[in-house]
């Protein structure tokens, strides 16, 4: 027997149709049918538009009846659909007073906002026939991806060590050999790289569907056309991006990449998307109209009282995230993500945007992040802020946490590079960013701070120590676009040289850069291709260069194998080091199991450490309880080397070398447990430009 609701009752444009529910919003597959349902709080009529797949102009338009408004809800069901092979959109009538924020134009197809799949952009780069009327073309899809046993895998955050990785980039170079380079599935060939690596977890630039061919700048050397390679332009945040999957042409890029997160959760790596929701690819009063302005841009966007947009994330708009109906649009969304593609976390972009009133004011208690940190679906999903705008909000130690948040510790990035470069006065401050920030989140422990050198958006950490400025001339943007503050020093040349002491320093300063970072207090991020010394050429924009400034080049897997094997054992010495990773910020207790506190700070004499504004040189030892080793760290900035006094070890315990970026490979670094005994345990000669590494602990007889 057929469900009482699987029963048209009216029949609209020659398709027979009931009422919808007005909950879930989106295209959803019922019985006998599609229900759609999309909001509108100002329209004064809606009009659902059905396209057969790829066909230019509609195959039907049904304005839905006023019985089938609910509140703000336009909800129909239709039967007869032959979902697997329709697009569809809406038409949206009602006022156009921009300077009261009403922007409606019947004339123009929306997109869905809820809509799960995008078709128009299916295939990357491929030129697209502006001509259309209707572009991102909302598409119903089915879930019924079969996960098996596959959750969320909910490692401590303690634990992680992340990579921040772009799905194209990874593997679009020739070199990478997968099947399919540049997609979902090319990705999943490298899970085997990640794992031998050991890392744990991929931090996905935005996957979100987004236009890669929204760019026309062109690049002035090559004339090129440029693109928006990075994607953090949203167009569809309910749907993954087509044109990073091989299979997008088809539309199975959902099930590629939910293939691609199963695979990565059997290898123990954790999934965390970039996400955007500080602004969208609509722009401001002379962007395109995609889908919000056009169905309610007066809730969707923070605007002036003149009906101008608001541009706190530097792009033309600003998402009016406190709004009650935009806050369940980003919960939603990101409940989304995490049942239907077990996405374990996500960075936010530009997060201090989602703490702002509607009219841009800071917010004291935000409710948008307030409800994030507390909904049940997302309860054990990682967040991680990105905590300041483009409008000069800076909130790195301060952004409302509510005991969930972590953030992208921008400070730890600047110190450790001034240090790095050996700028004066830096010591006292590195130590603090060392022993996870306790100024900037005492009260949140360790894992609140995501330490970083390097990101997407800066130089990479070759180009780090090999250019003192930008060059970003092929951006078309006369080289006045990214950063300006690098914290960067050539070690003795711009660029490229042939120079043999000045390469050897660049991968000694790396090597000091990964060593710092792999055993600081807090959550590592490492930069995919920092291992292997990618380089930019000095572009420290590379948002639209889609091109091999950008891409991972595996031939460098080979070429720096001596970088990449130091930072594998760096990354296996931190996940063997439980004192590394403690959760607590240090308070130099003492330690009764040893009779060493949790943390000591030494000079070239032990115990004395040098904090003046001419120290270029901190050690640092870690103790951790009852069996745990200690662990040394000598960090020299200076260009001159230094005789250490080591701390004398409890009875039984000698000191043994882990790591020393002075010596040459393959003596640099040691595999973690197999580290020789110092012949001299009360005295070390640390290089200049060095760090050393020593582990104490009970000798092992037969090493």
């Amino acid at each position: 027997m057929l469900r009482v609701d699987a029963y048209p009752t009216h029949e609209v444009g020659g398709y027979r149709v009931r009422a919808g529910k007005p909950f879930p919003f989106g295209a959803n597959v019922v019985p006998g049918g599609v229900s759609f349902s999309v909001f509108s709080d100002q329209a004064t009529s809606m009009t659902l538009v059905i396209f057969k797949r790829g066909e230019p102009e509609p195959m039907a338009e049904l304005e839905f009846p006023e019985e089938f408004r609910t509140g703000s809800v336009f909800a129909m069901t239709v039967f007869g659909l032959d979902h697997e092979n329709i697009e569809y959109g809406y038409r949206a009538d009602g006022p156009y007073d921009p300077v009261s924020g009403h922007r409606f134009d019947a004339r123009q197809v929306l997109s869905d906002p809820y809509a799960r799949l995008i078709s128009g952009r299916d295939v990357w780069g491929v030129e697209p026939d502006r001509s259309r009327g209707y572009q991102y073309r909302s598409r119903v899809c089915l879930q019924d991806f079969d996960w098996g046993d596959d959750t969320p895998l909910g490692l401590p955050a303690e634990d992680l060590v992340v990579y921040e990785t772009h799905v194209r980039g990874f593997t679009r170079h020739p070199s990478s050999g997968v099947t399919a380079p540049g997609t979902f599935a090319g990705l999943r060939e490298k899970i085997p790289y990640l794992k031998e690596l050991g890392v744990n977890c991929v931090e996905l630039l935005p996957v979100f569907e987004f236009d890669e061919s929204d760019n026309m700048r062109s690049n002035p050397e090559t004339g090129e056309h440029l693109f928006d390679y990075w994607g953090y332009n949203t167009v569809s945040f309910f749907a993954p991006k087509a044109g990073y999957a091989a299979t997008g042409r088809y539309g199975m890029q959902g099930d590629e990449f939910r293939t691609l997160i199963k695979d990565l959760h059997a290898a123990g790596i954790e999934v965390i998307l970039d996400v955007v929701f500080n602004h969208t690819a609509e722009g401001n009063e002379q962007g395109p109209t995609i889908s919000f302005k056009g169905l309610d841009n007066a809730t969707y966007y923070m605007l002036t009282p003149e009906g101008y947009y608001f541009n706190f994330s530097g792009t033309g708009n600003t998402v009016n995230c406190n709004h009650p109906v935009v806050r369940n649009f980003v919960l939603d969304c990101l409940r989304h993500w995490v049942a239907d593609y077990h996405i374990d976390g996500f960075r936010f972009d530009l997060a201090a945007i989602l703490g702002r009133d509607l009219d841009g004011t800071p917010l004291p208690n935000p409710p948008l992040l307030e409800m994030l940190a507390y909904d049940p679906v997302l309860r054990h999903t990682k967040l991680i802020a990105e905590a300041w705008d483009a409008g000069g909000l800076y909130e790195v130690g301060n952004f409302p946490a509510y005991g969930r948040w972590a953030e992208w510790n921008g400070k730890y990035r600047d110190t450790v590079r001034s240090f790095l470069k050996g700028d004066p006065g830096v010591t006292g401050e590195l130590a603090t960013r060392i022993a996870g920030s306790p100024d900037l989140y005492s009260t949140r422990g360790t894992s609140a701070s995501v330490n970083f050198l390097t990101a997407h958006d800066g130089f990479t950490l070759a180009d780090l120590v090999s250019y003192n400025d930008k060059h970003n001339e092929a951006n078309g943007e006369g080289n006045n676009d990214g950063a300006n503050d690098n914290n960067s020093w050539n070690c003795g040349a711009e660029g490229p040289t042939d120079d043999p002491e000045i390469n050897r320093l660049r991968t000694r300063q790396m090597k000091n850069a990964i060593a710092i970072l792999m055993t600081s207090q807090g959550i590592p991020m490492l930069l995919s291709g920092d291992e292997v010394a990618r380089t930019q050429q000095g572009n420290n924009n590379t948002y639209c260069q889609d091109n091999e400034l950008s891409w991972f080049d595996w031939d460098q897997v080979d070429e720096n194998a001596e970088l990449l094997r130091f930072t594998r054992e760096m990354i296996a010495f931190r996940g063997r080091h439980r004192e590394l990773r403690s959760t607590s910020h240090p308070t130099g207790q003492v330690r009764e199991s040893l009779g060493l506190p949790d943390i000591s700070w030494h000079g070239e004499r032990a115990w004395q450490p040098d904090w003046s504004a001419d120290s270029r040189l901190l050690a640092v030892a870690r103790c951790g309880t009852g069996d745990d080793d200690v662990v040394y760290v000598a960090m020299n900035a200076h260009w001159e080397a230094h005789d250490l006094e080591l701390p004398a070890l409890p009875h039984g315990r000698s000191w043994h070398l882990f790591a020393d970026t002075g010596a040459e490979a393959p003596h640099d670094i040691r595999t973690p447990g197999g580290e020789p005994e110092l012949e001299n345990a009360g005295k070390y000669l640390i290089g200049p430009r060095s760090v050393v590494i020593l582990v104490g602990r009970t000798p092992d007889p037969e090493l």
